[in-house]
């Protein structure tokens, strides 16, 4: 699974990615500092299993807190867009493409407004942030139109003259944009497409384009710098405006601090908590407990997290309806190595017994027998659809 984060220059990308990831990034205030993408590791939270079978987990990827599991994915910071990146300016062509990789994309917004359409520092609320969600959203749809056009009057020519069902011919020209069959049966209908592709004009196109993105693209905002001084107003008109949007109050700069403080060994936290333990207070500064005392105030009290935590869990389990579950390899819950509950895979939604076998490794796919629900005991067959935190034995013929 791969998570894109996006968003102009300046808005806290770069801080809110090196919070989830502790990867050394450059953060910098002023525009394209990340030139070429960054590629990290984040984590999504689950509350651990573990707890319910009273046993202590020892994952072989990720890591488990106080039965709060935190399970890999895969996170890519592109570089930050400006107007027109569609049509190459800045580096555009580059972070659009880049993009085309992401499974989901976290549209960081920095709802202070205080950083105008170019990603320049501005006095706090003289910038409009929903600027920046149109603007996305254009930019995203201009590049959807620039990639379907390319080559799009010979394909056209082609399915009017061998009379290719349109749907299934469609599908497979915009493949790379991760668009099937279903999809643009959907789509055309919807839009009420005519069967003669070659009627269909720039507008038509331009619906098209947009249809096609947000079904592909699915998007949540990252409403970041909710602790400067009048955000909570511009996040709540935003959430008037932007109704069909997941959007989610954030503090990234918070988020890095309490995890560094953390890696430190200076306080105890949990992300996503509401808040920390000091550690070790003596070794704090006086510039340190007071930053920490702002937290804790001003972020985890008002808003009950730093938000950076939230915005990945639900861009995995809301937008993109994954769930988590365990296999094992015994009833103990362990894996052939002895090893407690050592793996968390991320799955779709409605996944089947079989479908998982074959997740965790084709081996045991293609010699599934039944599969046996650890909380229940009860053997269920290759069609049984997994549920959310499902710890799963998998029974096979070898």
């Amino acid at each position: 699974m791969l998570i894109g984060i996006v968003g102009k220059a300046n808005v806290g990308k770069s801080t809110f990615f090196k919070a989830q990831t502790l990867a050394n990034v450059e953060i910098a205030n002023y525009p394209f500092t990340t030139i070429k993408p960054n590629h990290g590791t984040g984590y999504v939270r689950v509350d651990c299993v573990d707890k319910e079978f009273n046993v202590k987990c020892n994952p072989r990827f990720g890591y488990c807190i106080d039965s709060k599991r935190f399970v890999p994915v895969e996170l890519l910071d592109v570089a930050g867009l400006v107007p027109g990146a569609h049509e190459g300016k800045g580096m555009g062509n580059q972070f659009l493409d880049d993009l085309n990789q992401a499974d989901v994309l976290i549209h960081i917004i920095d709802a202070s407004g205080s950083t105008n359409e170019k990603g320049e520092p501005v006095s706090a609320l003289s910038y409009d942030p929903a600027n920046d969600i149109r603007f996305l959203e254009h930019e995203l749809d201009m590049w959807f139109l620039r990639l379907i056009e390319k080559g799009w009057d010979r394909f056209a020519r082609t399915v009017n003259q061998e009379k290719h069902e349109l749907n299934k011919a469609v599908a497979k020209q915009l493949s790379s944009l991760r668009v099937t069959e279903k999809l643009m049966e959907k789509v055309i209908q919807k839009l009420n497409l005519d069967q003669d592709v070659m009627k269909w004009d720039k507008n038509v196109m331009m619906g098209l384009a947009s249809e096609l993105r947000i079904a592909t693209k699915s998007m949540i905002i990252a409403c970041n710098k909710i602790d400067v001084k009048g955000s909570e107003g511009n996040f709540a008109r935003l959430k008037e405006e932007f109704p069909h949007y997941l959007l989610v109050p954030c503090s990234a700069e918070a988020e890095l601090a309490l995890r560094e403080a953390s890696r430190h060994g200076l306080i105890k936290y949990v992300p996503d908590s509401n808040d920390f333990e000091i550690l070790n207070e003596e070794k704090l500064t006086e510039k340190q407990k007071s930053a920490l005392s702002f937290i804790k105030t001003e972020v985890l009290g008002k808003f009950g997290s730093t938000g950076v935590q939230k915005v990945l869990d639900m861009a995995v389990f809301e937008l993109l309806q994954h769930i988590a579950a365990y296999p094992v390899a015994t009833n103990k819950l362990t894996d052939k190595s002895g090893n407690i509950l050592p793996d968390c895979f991320l799955v779709p939604k409605d996944i089947t017994a079989l479908e998982f076998a074959f997740k965790v490794h084709t081996d045991l796919g293609n010699s599934f027998i039944k599969a046996i629900d650890q909380k229940t005991k009860l053997a269920v067959g290759r069609e049984h659809k997994l549920k959310h935190r499902d710890v799963v034995e998998i029974v096979t013929s070898k």
